[in-house]
């Protein structure tokens, strides 16, 4: 290994050991107990935060033309808690610095075998393996690109010496002015720059604000928004200086929202908001319920903007023959589109296959995890873990000792035993949906169990009664959980960690603004971009 790539290796550990860089960690997630240096208010507090699997993968992809998902195939997945960009928990390993080797030499090797991705790369055509000249432009072209900012002398010092393995002097490899190509992709795909997302800013108005530089308020709306690395057009918005002001950030980010970029990074943020990113379902069931959410959240959002709250409560859903078969809906005009829910008990995406087959467990509903889903992300309370030693692998009612579902879950309902008090919270929202199976069919009875017939009456404790997703979602919609639990959410989706117990004006202050904008998310997203306070940075505490 030569010394550029050891020593950008080493800083990389150096940067991951312990999650992030210069972050005591949250006060409501075990790090510092102090105040933020500056009201959450007027800026954001975030550490340095390393690509997650789906933005690296994205980013190589962008940088590289490289298309084979190398993060997904070498890395360990990211924890979901339930997102997957917790810069606060991101560990760094052995494992992990050497995965990031093999794969950076993985996709350095195919980007200089492809002709024509490497005619996009290099500006030049080299005179002789060892053209100064030519790999200087190179450089000065890539590296800007690779560490998404303007670059220095200094930078292309730094990575001028791999030159010298194109010398045919050198016989360590077979070599020519491409080799040296490789190794400056390799160790550019290694770099902390590319691989992190590391914010200094500037002294502002105040002590502990920080302003952010062009560069980095690019960064943090291109990962926001189509969680990659900025386009050129973003890159030069950031080199003029249009992003300094918020009517620059607000037709950047109108442009971004109108990329298929954007839509699919909205389409993975509810799916692991809502839980749904992995289901146990067939691979064209999944397909067909990813098409239904996908159709769901692009009318909303983007397509016809206006109140999101419709996520949940619009009267039908997008399906093609097949799926309406299996929902029992009628079949759309043309074998594919909308079609009304009219007397089936549903409502929005809590309709949904997608939803309905998430926090499922033992190869059936669990009415516990199904209300643990809507108390934890749809109404953004915290539900207890049960006791360690509660055995969570074995469903209720001893294994199976009674016939019936709700028979087997009495024990839950037995207000002398430890687990009445969670469970009481949790299993009525569960039983009011327990009339849709695990793969999102209605039913009348537990499967394979006829003389089970099911009620499907639920309840959210000191809220109200209803039955199925239909009323469910009326429920919650009502009593305002959803639009504040969709901003708590969203924020913590852009911080990359848990909200604090410092961040409650703010999150009021978004709740209230989402509200009176008719709670139009796409305007909402706009607006907490076009703000003054996501072009700042809090400055750390030590």
């Amino acid at each position: 290994m030569f010394p550029r790539i050891a020593g950008v290796i080493a800083l990389a550990a150096l940067c991951a050991c312990t999650g992030d860089i210069g972050h005591t960690g949250s006060p409501d997630s075990g790090g510092s107990a102090g105040p933020p240096s500056v009201d959450p208010l007027l800026a954001i507090e975030s550490g340095a935060r390393r690509l997650t699997q789906a933005e690296l993968d994205n980013t190589l992809r962008d940088l590289l033309g490289e298309d084979t998902a190398p993060a997904a195939r070498l890395l360990n997945e990211d924890e979901f808690r339930p997102f997957d960009n917790d810069y606060t928990i991101q560990q760094a390993s052995d494992a992990l610095i050497t995965s990031l080797e093999v794969l950076a030499k993985e996709v350095a090797e195919r980007a200089v075998d492809d002709p024509a991705q490497l005619e996009a790369l290099v500006p030049c055509t080299p005179a002789i393996d060892g053209d100064e000249p030519c790999f200087r432009e190179f450089l000065g072209s890539f590296l800007p690109r690779a560490l998404r900012r303007p670059i220095t002398p200094e930078d292309i010092d730094a990575y001028l010496p791999l030159l010298s393995f194109a010398s045919e002097e050198n016989a360590v490899v077979e070599n020519d002015f491409y080799t040296a190509i490789e190794l400056v992709i390799s160790a550019a795909v290694q770099d902390p720059e590319l691989l992190y997302r590391i914010e200094e800013g500037k002294p502002g108005s105040e002590s502990g604000l920080l302003e952010l530089g062009g560069h980095e308020i690019a960064n943090r709306m291109s990962y926001l928004l189509w969680a990659t690395m900025p386009d050129d057009v973003l890159f030069a918005a950031a080199a003029d200086g249009t992003l300094a002001t918020p009517e620059g950030r607000r037709a950047e980010a109108l442009r971004m929202l109108g990329d298929g970029k954007a839509r699919s990074q909205l389409h993975r943020f509810h799916a692991m908001w809502l839980g749904y990113r992995t289901i146990p379902h067939t691979p064209d069931l999944v397909a067909a319920f990813n098409r239904e959410t996908s159709a769901l959240i692009d009318r909303v959002v983007l397509d016809e903007p206006g109140s999101y709250l419709r996520l949940f409560t619009l009267d039908e859903t997008f399906v093609d023959d097949a799926l309406a078969d299996h929902y029992g809906l009628p079949r759309p005009d043309g074998g594919e589109g909308w079609v009304s829910y009219e007397g089936s008990g549903r409502a929005g995406i809590l309709g949904h296959g997608a939803m309905l087959a998430a926090f499922s467990k033992f190869e059936d509903t669990s009415p516990t995890q199904r209300g643990i889903l809507v108390r934890t992300r749809l109404m953004c309370e915290a539900v207890p873990r049960p006791p360690p030693n509660v055995d969570t692998d074995q469903p209720p009612g001893g294994g199976m000792d009674a016939l019936c579902k709700y028979d087997r879950y009495a024990e839950h309902r037995d207000q002398s035993s430890s687990c009445a008090g969670c469970h009481s919270l949790v299993d009525p929202i569960g039983f009011g949906l327990e009339n849709f199976d695990v793969a999102g069919r209605f039913r009348e009875h537990d499967d394979g169990l006829p003389e089970c017939i099911i009620e499907g009456s639920g309840e959210i404790v000191g809220v109200g009664e209803f039955s199925g997703p239909g009323e469910l979602s009326e429920l919650l919609v009502e009593n305002d959980y959803i639009d504040a639990c969709a901003v708590k959410q969203f924020l913590t989706f852009a911080l990359g960690r848990e909200t604090t117990s410092y961040e409650t004006a703010l999150l009021s202050e978004l709740t209230e603004a989402f509200r009176s904008g008719n709670h139009d998310f796409k305007t909402f997203i706009v607006d907490f971009i076009a703000s003054d306070r996501f072009a700042r940075l809090a400055e750390q505490r030590l």
